[in-house]
């Protein structure tokens, strides 16, 4: 199949259904979907059904068989059994563009948008026409109209290095519509947003219903998908175990309960907040990104122990930079003190003998070694040491009893300890890393997103677990864009922007819609806000045709860090 031109932005791809009057019609049908890869039955048997003009949320557990019905109904696999229908009508994707000529789209969690062009650029990219001649400013003026129905305030000129995560999430939702979809799947799509964010995403999602398109959102945020879903879905171990359940009245509890099969909330009380001396004191300290630009602009903070000290921020202010100058894997100005030694500028051993345990971002790049064993990655600061070291050799039969308690008290789910770790699946990956580093018995912790893209299970295993160290009196850095999961934990609460910390809060009194206005920039100065406006390096973008554009914001995306494991 062939791209077809673009409808008029706003206008529904061919054959679209109706509007939100109809609700009661299905939009999309999946039935007895089967799909096997070698040794895995990822979907057994699967039927989803979407309505016109309404929010379907979809749950499960990572593993659970969600991502690949998804792929299937976006055309990225081809299902083993199975039927898909549109209004209807049979259909079968042989690819991505099949299913966007059809009228359905999937915005995944990593985007897939080229930095060095503008939102125009990215939005037109892959389309047919126009083939030779672009008319920019005709270009610009339908994407600034279509952003303006459904309130994806964006600018069409700006460059996508200049955009927040979740104005890059937005020209993601505006390709699709541009490209006539009615049907859009969003993956994790609140995962990296600010509050404000979140509510003005969950505003275009219910004017996309309203115009009569339908939405898939997949969430492991089990309030979000309490308070903008109209149906429910769970899947568990590739089978459905609650189909279209209505939202209205159902519970966190209930849904963490279909989704894991046993309850999950209140197993672990955070008690009350006992600070002690100082562990980590950092002064004034600046460095640069790896595009050499500004990263930390005079950050000062202290982590006392027995506590946990929350960073919140959107992506690319930060705080990444700041857990690598902490655990010695960046150079900065200024100093950073822990237990009273200066590490700062000193490798991660001194870091570590210093008492650090570092939860990085990255699992696989920065936490763990992907080809060696379980066992290999679980002694890698312990090799050194008895009983692993026996001299200069390391003891083998006491390195496998140790891997071998640490596996079954941890839960780390593998066929054995000599299972390379790169087959490990994200949950399991980051509880391999948590029971290295706290077997280490840490003074202080770094852990940075250490629940992104993990399922509710997971998630409540690693907060379980760093509020057992805080409680034995280690102090806790948690950096984190999950604002839910700060809250939770965190007993004071720092907010980064640009570089710097803009307030403090104590996390008991915290204001979250005063932190979130913080995480978004609206503590920051009018003359800072002024030059935004501005654009790149002072140079007026100048007015577009049709609805005010937004001004575009400061904070460097970064570099995309590339899939979670599933």
């Amino acid at each position: 199949m062939t791209a077809a031109p673009p409808p008029s932005p706003g206008e529904s791809a061919p054959g679209a259904a109706p509007s939100a009057g109809s609700a009661s019609a299905p939009a999309l049908e999946a039935s007895g979907i089967v799909k096997a890869f070698p040794g895995v039955l990822a979907n057994d048997h699967v039927d989803f059904e979407l309505r016109t003009g309404e929010i379907h949320a979809l749950l499960g557990e990572n593993g659970a068989g969600k991502s690949t019905l998804m792929n299937i109904l976006a055309g990225l696999y081809r299902p083993d059994e199975g039927e898909i229908r549109l209004d209807g009508r049979s259909v079968a994707f042989r690819s991505p563009r099949d299913a966007i000529e059809a009228g359905l789209g999937m915005v995944h969690q990593h985007f897939t948008l080229v930095p060095s062009q503008t939102v125009t650029e990215n939005i037109l990219l892959g389309l047919a026409q126009p083939r030779f001649l672009l008319d920019a400013r005709r270009s610009e003026a339908e994407v600034a109209r279509l952003a303006a129905e459904f309130g994806l305030r964006v600018h069409p000129r700006a460059k996508v290095w200049q955009l927040s995560v979740g104005e890059q999430q937005r020209v993601e939702i505006l390709k699709l519509l541009y490209r006539g979809a009615r049907i859009l799947i969003l993956d994790e799509p609140t995962a990296v947003l600010a509050p404000q964010e979140t509510e003005e995403l969950f505003r275009t999602l219910k004017a996309m219903t309203s115009a009569g398109r339908s939405v898939v959102f997949i969430s492991h945020k089990l309030n979000e998908v309490v308070a903008i879903a109209d149906r429910i879905t769970v899947m568990r171990r590739g089978r459905v175990t609650a189909e279209g359940q209505p939202a209205a009245g159902v519970t966190k509890r209930d849904l963490a309960r279909l989704m894991v099969g046993r309850d999950l909330f209140g197993l672990y009380e955070k008690t009350p907040f006992a600070p002690g001396a100082v562990l980590l004191a950092a002064t004034d300290v600046e460095a640069e990104s790896d595009r050499g630009l500004p990263a930390l602009r005079g950050v000062s903070l202290e982590v006392r122990a027995g506590e946990v000290v929350g960073i919140a921020a959107v992506a690319g202010n930060g705080q990444t930079e700041l857990a690598e100058v902490v655990t010695g894997l960046r150079r900065c100005n200024g100093s950073i003190r822990i237990g009273g030694e200066v590490v700062s500028n000193k490798p991660p051993r001194d870091a570590i003998r210093a008492g650090v345990a570092h939860v990085p971002e990255d699992r696989t790049g920065v936490g763990s070694a992907p080809n060696l064993s379980v066992s290999d990655n679980l002694i890698m600061k312990r090799f050194k040491e008895p009983p692993v070291s026996r001299g200069w050799l390391i003891d083998d039969g006491r390195t496998r009893t140790l891997a071998e308690e640490l596996k079954e008290d941890y839960a780390i789910a593998a066929p054995s300890v000599d299972t390379r770790v790169r087959l490990l699946s994200g949950g399991n990956l980051q509880r391999l890393i948590l029971a290295r580093e706290i077997e280490t018995a840490p003074s202080l912790m770094v852990a940075v997103q250490p629940t992104r893209g993990l399922d509710v299970g997971a998630i409540e295993t690693v907060h379980r677990l760093l509020l057992e160290r805080r409680d034995k009196g280690a102090g806790i850095l948690l950096i984190s864009e999950d604002l839910d999961e700060i809250l939770a934990l965190a007993d004071r609460i720092d907010v980064m922007y640009e570089g710097r910390i803009v307030g403090s809060f104590d996390a008991a009194t915290a204001d979250v819609h005063e932190i979130g206005l913080l995480m978004t920039g609206g503590g920051a100065d009018e003359d800072a806000a002024a030059a935004a406006d501005e654009g790149p390096e002072g140079v007026d973008l100048g007015p577009v045709a049709g609805p005010d554009p937004e001004p575009v914001p400061g904070p460097d995306p970064g570099p995309d860090p590339g899939p979670e494991p599933s």
